[in-house]
Formats: C-alpha cells, structure tokens, sequence
C-alpha cells in the first residue's frame, strides 16, 4: 500500500493499543502474514522474508528486552553502499564541545519559519544535549521547523530513539510498522533503528525532539502511588500494520555516530507487510495523563509528573525524564501554589505546547522553551511571585496550557548555533529582577 493520503489518514487512526507497555504485540496488513507458533519458520507465509530488528542486547532481562519480528517483502540486508552525506544541516550530535557549558538560565523564542520546501529531517536544528553517542549515554534536545512533507526518502536513527513532541501541525509518521498520527497534544516515539518518514497533515509543522541515546523509554515505577495513576501503559497506542511495495528510487538516511549517511534503494524498505515483538513505536495523548497532586498543602515535586523515564546506572538519576504539566487542579491550602523556587542537581529543557505555563508571566510561548542547567537557580516570574503570594486559595482548575520538561542528570551543553542564536531571548534574567526584600527581623 502507498500513496493514497486519506486512506493513509484513515489508517493512522485507527491505530491498535498496546496489551500492555512493552509487552507483545502484533500487526498485520494481509492475514495470514505472520506465522503462526514460529518467528522464523522455514519458509515465511505469502513469500515474505522474517527479520529481527533487536533494540537491547539478546541477553537483557525479558522485562526490558526490545525486540520484534518483521516480515518484510525484501530483507534490510539488500541495499547499497551507504556514503557519507555532504552536509549534516542543523542537526548535532553528542559529544557537544562547540561551546562550554553554560550555568546561566536560558530561554528561546520558536524557531523562525524555514525556507520554502523544508521537510522534516533538513528542519531538525540542534539546541544542546550531553553525553556520548557511540557510548549510548546522554541525550539531545531538536527541534524542527518544516513546511513540506518528506517524499521518496526516510529516516533512521542508529544512535538513540527518537520522543517527538508536535506543537504546531500534525505528522502522519510512516514507519516500518504502519502508520502514525501525531497531532499538537501528542507525543510520538521512534524507536532506535526504525526507518520512518513525516508527512505533513498541515501546511506547516513544528515541535520538538528529544534524541534518547541510553536505556529505552519506560513508564516509571508508581511505588508508593500503588497502582493507578500518571501515564496508564493501555492509552499507548502502536499503528497498524501497512506497507509499500514501490519499484522507484528512495533516498534512505541513516544517522550513524553523530553523522548522516545516505543510500538511494530501488524500492521502498517500508516494506513490512506482518510484525510482532516489544521493539515498537507508538503514540501517546498527553491528556490522557492522570495527573496526582497534593489535595492538603505544599507543591509536589515535578517528578510527579513523569511519563517516560529512561533509566541510568544510578539509581533516581534518570539519563532522561520525558514530564508533563497537564491540565489540573490546584486545591492546596495555605501553599504557594506555583512552581516553587529551587535549584536542581537535573537539567531542566522545558517547552510549551499551547497556552500560557503558570509559572511564568510572559515571554514563555508555544515553540519556545527555556533551559535551566543543574544548579541554576529559577523559579517563578517576579509578577507570578506577587500574584500568586495574595491570590485566594479556592479551587482552580489550570486548563489552559500544556507544557512539558525534558530533565537528565547531566549538563545540558547548548550548541554554538544556539548559543549565537538571533531568538535566543537577550533578557531572561530580567524576569526576576525587582524581587524585593520583604524580611522584617
């Protein structure tokens, strides 16, 4: 199957849930494709070709093993030559040594809109991120600005998975596993390897990407919260099976240790007809998130807000924490009820995807975001300070806005292109000038 957009459309949101977060789960587009009893049987149903795809070593853990069984029309394995490509664009990897690390607090305005024809991958623009690629720890934070859908060529990622979060424009995600739709709202992951395309649902698109070197993404332990609550595995969503069976030329991108490499098949590899395994993309409503807050006093830490956590070697330092402020009650008595001051041994990235963020007054828009480095002291605005420090404490509902956070245990290094950047905001600090003194002894 190709072509065809409302079909497409059709077929991407229809998309299957999965049984449970990383757990089996399975797809076909003509029945009878996947084999019954057998992963790789002597010969694969309809003339296929089985295939593993492995995104963990072969002796992890079961529970945290990423694996799945494709069966495909032609192997991966017959493609050309891949060859450096010319120019990497925007897009940095890990190590980031362009700029020292910076202890001040930062904030950005969206990106300016790209030039005419711009898809997906040519609009990915690296702001910062730490660690190492090809050691397969750290994290980058993108963003992308397009305004045109990706045509005769897609993407792979060999150094992390991809968690991309649209602000404006939906993307029809076309991957190895069928189809996916991810509108403003929503976030999307692409697994490490998957060869995927961005189609457009709008006339322009922009967002925001956090590239996950270490541990795969997985729902953090509830402990003592029991066991509802915060992100619920069965509202993840993984797409149905569809393929292409193309006889034309296709550029085939590969981000291999921080460089992209390219190949031009005579055929489309999204030529997955049946899967199965534990190594899938999928999509997730960020409003489905069931928010636990205090419902007595104080204000909770934003660790209560976490959906997907990617485990480091240390336990309670995450390499990274995908959190989101969704739409909630304030009932807390005798609190200040915004977020409050800190400073913090995580880096915070934090963007916003509608509305206003309760935190801050002005100049943290939609496409923006802000970086607070670990230990960099921040908190709310001067005018949110005053405001919130005299407001009655009846009920509020905080529903007009819907802000994220990428957090990791390390420095987040901004990018020289960031740091140089014409809508990097000159004056963020003024937003806490004029706190005044109110001690009396």
């Amino acid at each position: 199957m190709s072509g065809g957009s409302e079909q497409a459309r059709k077929t991407a949101e229809g998309l299957e849930y999965l049984t449970g977060f990383g757990n089996e789960h399975s797809s076909e587009a003509v029945p009878g494709a996947l084999p019954i009893g057998r992963n790789s049987p002597q010969r694969s149903p309809l003339g296929l070709y089985a295939e593993q795809l492995s995104g963990s070593a072969f002796t992890e853990p079961r529970s945290h093993n990423r694996r799945s069984w494709l069966y495909r029309i032609r192997p991966s394995a017959a493609h050309p030559r891949f060859t450096l490509a010319a120019d990497n664009g925007a897009l940095r990897s890990a190590p980031f040594t362009e700029a020292p690390a910076d202890p001040n607090r930062l904030r950005w305005n969206p990106l300016p809109d790209p030039a005419p024809g711009t898809d997906f991958l040519a609009g990915l623009w690296t702001l910062g991120g730490n660690g190492d690629a090809t050691q397969r720890s750290g994290m980058a934070i993108h963003l992308y600005s397009a305004n045109a859908s990706m045509t005769d060529r897609v993407f792979s990622d060999s150094d992390g998975e991809l968690l991309i979060v649209p602000e404006r424009g939906g993307l029809l995600l076309r991957t190895e596993f069928g189809l996916l739709s991810a509108r403003p709202g929503e976030m999307a992951l692409i697994p490490r390897g998957v060869r995927f395309r961005v189609e457009l649902q709008d006339e322009t698109a922009r967002g925001y990407v956090c590239e996950n070197y270490g541990r795969p993404f997985e729902l953090p332990d509830l402990g003592p919260i029991g066991a509802n609550g915060l992100a619920a595995a069965r509202d993840f969503r993984a797409p149905v099976a569809a393929y292409e069976d193309g006889e034309r030329p296709t550029e085939v991108v590969n981000k291999f240790c921080g460089n992209l490499w390219t190949a031009t098949y005579d055929h489309s590899p999204l030529d997955v007809v049946a899967w199965h395994g534990t190594h899938v993309p999928y999509v997730y409503d960020l409003h489905s998130f069931n928010v636990l807050g205090s419902i007595s006093y104080d204000h909770p830490d934003p660790s209560i807000f976490t959906v997907l956590t990617s485990p480091s070697d240390t336990a309670g330092l995450a390499g990274v924490d995908f959190v989101v402020f969704a739409p909630r009650w304030l009932v807390g008595e005798d609190t200040f009820r915004p977020p409050y001051f800190h400073r913090n041994v995580m880096s915070e990235y934090m963007g916003l995807i509608e509305g206003a963020y309760d935190a801050k007054a002005e100049g943290f828009v939609p496409g923006g975001g802000s970086l607070h480095n670990m230990m960099s002291a921040h908190g709310p605005d001067r005018e949110t300070f005053d405001r919130a420090s005299a407001a009655e404490l009846k009920p509020q509902k905080i529903d007009d806005g819907l802000a994220f956070m990428f957090e990791t245990r390390w420095p987040i290094t901004a990018t020289a292109q960031a740091a140089g950047a014409d809508h990097l905001q000159s004056g963020y600090d003024d937003v806490w000038q004029g706190l005044q003194r109110h001690f009396r002894a």
